[in-house]
């Protein structure tokens, strides 16, 4: 069994690893938002 984050990803787990990364940037920054928005 291969661990999760390998040190050289192949080329589909570094684009997943890409759109999780991307995912979870896009989160954050809503989150910060509606923080900075919420009175």
């Amino acid at each position: 069994m291969q661990p999760v984050l390998d040190p050289n990803p192949q080329n589909g787990q570094k684009k997943m690893l890409i759109v999780f990364g991307s995912f979870f940037a896009i989160f954050l920054i809503i989150a910060i938002v509606a923080i900075i928005a919420s009175p």
